[in-house]
């Protein structure tokens, strides 16, 4: 018989209302069944947000160094555990034990960065333009928020939210991805151990038209922070415009790697297998286009075909393996879709383009590693997302012209140059239009302590992790105190 799980709301673990369930099984082997799930519909958002907004009450007025420190032993508890639910993780999505790993980590490493911000929730001071007048800054909570997160980071992403939201004196409702509820229920399982008190994190499974809907609309939510496609993000934003309330987005990428003629072409390989082919291009800051100098392109290509053909491919729980699974069918056939139309536009497939289900792969949803060249700008296979392991290669004659090609998408949030010319370097920071952009590195590994997200279709201005997340979880509030003894008038008693 099947593990059946449920919903943590108001400190207590509940099944859906409906009663009903649905299968969460394995990408790498579709006969591993993982367990049961709740289908959660309106009536179980309503009675998480009501518990959050009652424990919101109390949350808001326990001092910030307190709540940092619970976040502390959630770390803790997370480290201890770590391995478990990497292999938990790896089961339900795919990606590679180290990647897993990694995930875990990311959730780590935000628990301690963000305890420490308990006692660094800084505001301003200011001298005040008239005497006898005090004048300062201070943050403070906005209330419920409501956390949509995806699948490919079920971990690191739910806490780069949660645990900010937190340390500020919200309370939360976490819907995670339908693919991956089973790394949410051991994360509510450490919260609980932590001693989070009841209603102030609630967990509440389902599928997205369903859950998440109700997530945004309710208006007892204050806040929707979003993690997702662009197309999903900007019926949130819609909503969350229409009510008026704070909606924070981090959405698609079109993320570029250019390699200048004098760059490291060795270590450049590297990054640009790891960038392509890591999480099996399932992020949204892989690399999906190449921009190679053409002097250097053919050499390079030898060279990144040579390799990208010895990845192993298999499930992820095998410590030899270099990439797992696509994460269902659905996204397999976006992935194989993309061959077609690559095709269609006259780019040339130099290597994978097909499904791989060779000997144990044959009850995933694996697919080779895939390379397309003779790439231009405006194709499709240049311009749009495709989430998978398929790395367009596009070349250019000049660095002027690799800027040029890099910023032509609409997207924004990674970006990658390798260059030995640190003028060049420097000059691309500068005129690269992206969040994130990287100096002879991949375009994948961003850290927890500076501020990730991007531009254009990739967000709404807003930056997770890093200080500027609090933004996002908290108010300001300006505070005059006039200890005059007398009415003074701002820009008048001073003229």
């Amino acid at each position: 018989m099947s593990d059946l799980f449920k919903n943590y709301i108001d400190g207590k673990w509940v099944a859906a209302k409906s009663g009903n369930t649905f299968e969460n099984r394995s990408p790498a082997n579709r006969n591993d069944l993982i367990g049961l799930f709740p289908v959660s519909g309106s009536g179980d958002v309503d009675a998480a947000v009501t518990a959050a907004k009652t424990a919101f009450a109390k949350w808001r007025l326990v001092p910030a160094p307190k709540r940092g420190e619970l976040l502390y032993r959630v770390g803790d508890l997370l480290r201890s555990r770590k391995e478990e639910i990497a292999r938990i993780m790896t089961r339900e999505m795919g990606k590679v034990l180290k990647e897993t790993r990694g995930d875990v980590q990311e959730g780590i490493d935000t628990a301690f960065y963000v305890a420490g911000e308990g006692r660094r929730l800084f505001g301003a001071t200011t001298p005040s333009e008239l005497p006898d007048k005090f004048a300062m800054s201070v943050r403070a909570p906005v209330g419920v928020c409501a956390l949509i997160t995806p699948w490919n980071f079920p971990m690191a992403i739910p806490t780069w939210k949660m645990f900010p939201a937190l340390v500020c004196g919200n309370t939360v409702v976490l819907k995670p991805a339908e693919d991956t509820p089973h790394t949410a229920v051991k994360l509510f399982e450490i919260l609980e151990q932590a001693g989070v008190p009841p209603g102030v994190v609630n967990l509440v499974q389902g599928r997205g038209e369903e859950v998440g809907a109700a997530l945004v609309r309710h208006q007892d939510v204050q806040l929707v922070s979003f993690t997702g496609s662009a197309a999903v993000g900007r019926e949130v934003a819609a909503v969350g415009g229409q009510q008026l309330k704070r909606v924070s987005l981090e959405l698609g990428g079109k993320n570029a790697q250019i390699v200048m003629e004098d760059a490291d072409l060795g270590l450049a390989v590297e990054g640009a297998l790891w960038g392509a082919f890591g999480t099996t291009g399932q992020r949204c800051t892989a690399t999906s286009r190449l921009i190679l100098h053409r002097d250097i392109k053919k050499e390079f290509i030898e060279r990144l075909v040579a390799r990208a053909e010895k990845i192993k491919i298999g499930d992820g729980l095998d410590e030899s393996v270099e990439m797992g699974p696509l994460i269902n069918q659905s996204a397999r056939e976006k992935v194989q879709r993309y061959m077609d139309i690559g095709g269609q536009e006259g780019a040339r497939l130099l290597i994978g383009g097909s499904v791989y289900d060779m000997g144990p792969c044959a009850n995933g949803y694996f697919f080779q590693p895939t390379i397309f060249d003779r790439v231009s700008p405006a194709m499709r296979v240049a311009r749009e997302e495709i989430f998978g392991p398929v790395l367009s290669v596009l070349e250019v004659q000049s660095f002027a012209e690799a800027i040029t090609v890099l910023n032509g998408t609409p997207y924004g949030l990674s970006s990658s140059i390798y260059t030995a010319d640190v003028g060049r370097a420097f000059r691309a920071m500068r005129d690269i239009e992206a969040g994130i952009i990287y100096v002879n590195g991949p375009t994948i590994g961003a850290e927890v302590h500076l501020p990730f997200g991007g531009v254009k279709d990739t967000g709404n201005g807003h930056r997770e992790a890093g200080t500027t997340v609090y933004d996002i979880f908290s108010e300001w509030k300006s505070i005059y105190v006039d200890y005059s003894g007398k009415l003074q008038k701002a820009q008048i008693d001073n003229a």
